[in-house]
């Protein structure tokens, strides 16, 4: 906890809302006037840009950054344990049958329909769900795994990752450009 001199935090301002000893969880922190927080970045060039923000502090409007991006893969903050990437599948596409030995893998859809399916190998995938916007899809470590647009609009998805598992910066415009950089990695 950091110490301001009288009591005052230059960033934040408690304002209670019915203040008392049996409501004391209902007072409502809000930015001081005319105050902006440090890094505080256009959230246009973020949906637009190619910047990958890991190892820095970060907040993101993420159903927002999601929806706006339409490179097939971009990884927007790659940390020394964790990674997050946005992804957009075109219609009748597939993000390609793979498997992470390492890591796992969660993927969450904002737009958008598919379906996912899981395997103990690439050529038993067992485990085949439909999956809609809001769904969550949590992949172990080891499990083959695909995700196809079965929609007739672009899924639009956002993957973490456990460790990372692409290099820092990572922008595939389209899945061929992610083939490629398979290959070559």
């Amino acid at each position: 906890m950091y110490h301001y001199p009288g009591g005052y935090n230059p960033w934040y301002q408690a304002r209670p809302n019915n203040w008392g000893p049996n409501n004391w969880n209902q007072a409502s922190w809000n930015m001081m006037p005319n105050q902006q927080m440090p890094n505080q970045m256009n959230q246009q060039h973020l949906i637009s840009g190619r910047e990958d923000f890991g190892g820095n502090p970060f907040v993101v409007d993420m159903e927002k950054a999601t929806t706006n991006n339409d490179y097939f893969r971009r990884a927007l903050w790659t940390g020394e344990y964790l990674q997050v990437t946005l992804m957009s599948i075109g219609v009748g596409e597939d993000i390609g049958l793979e498997v992470h030995p390492d890591t796992d893998q969660f993927l969450r859809i904002e737009e958008g329909q598919g379906l996912t399916m899981m395997g103990d190998s690439e050529n038993r995938l067992d485990f085949r769900q439909p999956v809609y916007a809001d769904d969550a899809i949590m992949i172990p470590a080891g499990k083959y795994h695909n995700l196809i647009n079965t929609g007739n609009t672009p899924l639009k998805l956002y993957s973490i990752y456990a460790p990372p598992e692409h290099p820092f910066g990572t922008v595939h415009e389209t899945k061929q450009d992610a083939m490629e950089a398979e290959e070559n990695h």
